[in-house]
């Protein structure tokens, strides 16, 4: 038996998936998880053979979950499904160790078939999700304009951005005129959309 922990906040869409992959005759959904922290936790108690993690979760996100994983847990291997397939998820995800990443509009039955998969020691990258990753290319932006450009996210002022990355105004400015020139953008708000859109931030 492949003994799996399944780790999404949508309680119906968790409650779905465990209901579907119980049916494999070869599946054993033994823990369930509605946020990163918590599958961290039941990580650390099952020992899952795999664990399926959902990308955007409170607290920790699935990469992190994957990343502490890899150091506590290095028996279990992650799976992530996201609704936010975007190439820069895509690349932290792998090199964060998770040994598949696909969407959540994938059939119940290839997802047990990638279960299977990565359970074996094999990767799996969703087809579509890959060739947008190549396309894409790597982020211009350093973490550093990475991280500013995620805090200008929602229109938050300089000042306050500063006070978050323990930076002058100036310097903030600086980091976000820089991305909007490296992006070929007309301002921080395109910059953030597109940087956004690549997965980027």
């Amino acid at each position: 038996m492949i003994r799996i922990l399944l780790a999404d906040d949508e309680t119906l869409v968790r409650d779905a998936l465990a209901t579907m992959l119980s049916l494999q005759p070869d599946i054993d959904v033994v823990a369930q998880a509605a946020s990163g922290d918590e599958a961290v936790v039941g990580i650390a108690h099952h020992r899952p053979d795999v664990a399926v993690l959902d990308l955007q979760m409170p607290g920790l996100d699935g990469i992190e979950v994957t990343e502490a994983v890899a150091a506590s847990s290095p028996g279990t291997r992650c799976l992530i499904v996201t609704s936010h397939g975007r190439p820069g998820y895509l690349k932290r995800a792998l090199a964060a160790g998770a040994r598949g990443f696909l969407p959540k509009t994938t059939p119940a039955r290839v997802l047990a078939d990638v279960i299977r998969q990565v359970h074996a020691g094999q990767r799996y990258v969703d087809p579509e999700l890959s060739a947008a990753a190549i396309s894409a290319g790597d982020s211009p932006l350093t973490p550093r304009e990475a991280d500013v450009l995620e805090l200008a996210d929602g229109g938050a002022p300089v000042e306050e951005i500063a006070a978050r990355v323990h930076l002058s105004p100036g310097t903030v400015r600086n980091y976000l005129s820089s991305a909007v020139a490296k992006l070929g953008v007309a301002n921080r708000h395109e910059a953030v959309r597109t940087a956004r859109s690549n997965g980027w931030i």
